[in-house]
């Protein structure tokens, strides 16, 4: 018995001696040891390796970006045809454009290596600048007057509008102000009217421009940010009635904006299609043309002249003439999963507890998928006409700038989600 324990125990010591010699042997530096790591070393300051970031949100934005180019150049060769643009190169906007996405993607790569701490630190300042910076452009001679309203501050390389900038600012400054508010979001006079207060101040700025569909855009993303930082419902549904009044007021006392909402309910008569809906027909009427598939790239006729700003507020009539519902149903449906994947981006990072980078990424959502929805609205004839570019594919530096930036603020969320999933710290 005594012999077969030896030779067992033999047997045992030269398999496990065979395998430490396959597995690079025992030397003096250390006996028997493994080369395996107990640890994984992440922090924020590290690079992001592959798949750190979601890569189907940067491909999304970059083919809108890239369809946005495409569509800005068809709708713009021609403008040099007409007496206004008679000193344009047939491709001044399509350099333009082009000259924006680069901009913008290049400040959207440095925005994704900022942390969010430093953001969440920034977003008061950053508010108050965009105060100035609306007051500044209603200073004569100072802001840029394009069709009568005051909205740009020349730079040289693009005119700058601060309403784009005020947007990124209220999505940081109101989910900064909730996390901050956090312990009093039932009581109204301590949660909801400071935030309120300065809504209505941006708005007040705004309306001198004019500018009413940014206002419009901000006092949504502010409102969805209370509602979904955990506002009080009552109160919730109180503001929005307080605000749906105000602006059944200003419409009321403007004129102009009346007779633009009359001009919608009925913008067949003589007496729009050739007024306040001359915009809207031309729309409806290059939706009409391109049918399913469309008249092919480039063969829209609404863009010679008869729909104005085919290349801003009314790009999507042209995609509409030019790729037909097909086309038109692909960017809706890339900006709803857009919208989706963002809201879900927020709700991964209030789950880890980082309500702020949370409300943060849902709030651009709401941008993106609120102006996005007007603007379709309006080139559909479903909503008033009203001057809000496409997010990412309308011509316009500022915009494009602003969009890619706040995307490139989620695309961060996302990262630091991954960081502290994957055990790091963000």
């Amino acid at each position: 018995m005594s012999l077969t324990h030896t030779g067992l125990s033999g047997r045992l010591s030269g398999l496990l001696g065979a395998l430490r010699a396959r597995l690079g042997g025992a030397d003096a530096a250390g006996a028997g040891s493994l080369p395996v790591r107990d640890y994984v070393n992440v922090s924020a300051a590290s690079p992001s390796r592959v798949m750190g970031f979601d890569q189907p949100l940067v491909w999304v934005t970059i083919a809108l970006l890239l369809a946005g180019l495409i569509m800005v150049y068809s709708a713009t060769i021609a403008l040099p045809d007409s007496p206004r643009f008679a000193n344009y190169a047939p491709h001044h906007f399509f350099s333009r454009h082009l000259l924006s996405i680069v901009m913008a993607v290049s400040v959207a790569a440095v925005v994704t290596q900022v942390p969010m701490a430093t953001w969440e630190r920034v977003a008061p300042w950053l508010f108050i600048a965009s105060l100035v910076l609306l007051i500044l452009v209603l200073i004569p001679h100072v802001g840029k007057v394009v069709y009568g309203a005051r909205r740009w501050l020349p730079l040289g390389v693009m005119n700058f509008q601060p309403s784009e900038l005020a947007k990124l600012a209220i999505v940081l400054y109101a989910s900064d102000y909730m996390v901050r508010k956090m312990d009093v979001k039932e009581r109204f006079f301590r949660a909801v009217a400071p935030m309120a207060v300065a809504v209505g101040v941006v708005g007040l700025l705004l309306l001198a421009e004019p500018d009413m569909g940014a206002f419009m855009v901000i006092a949504t993303i502010a409102m969805s940010i209370l509602f979904l930082g955990g506002v009080n419902g009552r109160m919730f549904f109180l503001i929005t009635a307080v605000l749906l009044g105000a602006f059944a007021l200003m419409v009321t006392l403007s004129p102009w904006r009346r007779e633009r909402i009359f001009a919608y309910l009925d913008p067949w008569s003589e007496k729009n299609a050739l007024g306040k809906a001359y915009q809207l027909t031309h729309s409806l009427i290059a939706f009409g043309r391109g049918e399913v598939f469309g008249e092919g790239l480039g063969s829209s006729l609404e863009k010679l002249h008869y729909l104005p700003e085919a290349h801003t507020d009314f790009l999507l009539a042209v995609i509409g003439e030019e790729l037909g519902f097909v086309g038109v149903a692909i960017v809706i449906l890339a900006f709803f999963w857009m919208v989706v994947r963002l809201f879900n981006i927020g709700r991964q990072a209030i789950a880890l507890d980082r309500v702020f980078s949370g409300l943060v990424a849902q709030g651009v959502a709401v941008w993106m998928g609120g102006q996005g929805f007007i603007n379709m609205g309006v080139n559909l004839g479903v909503l008033p006409t009203k001057g809000l570019t496409l997010p990412l594919m309308s011509f316009g530096g500022s915009a494009i700038l602003l969009n890619c930036v706040a995307l490139a603020i989620c695309l961060r969320v996302d990262i630091e989600n991954r960081q502290l999933m994957r055990g790091g710290r963000a």
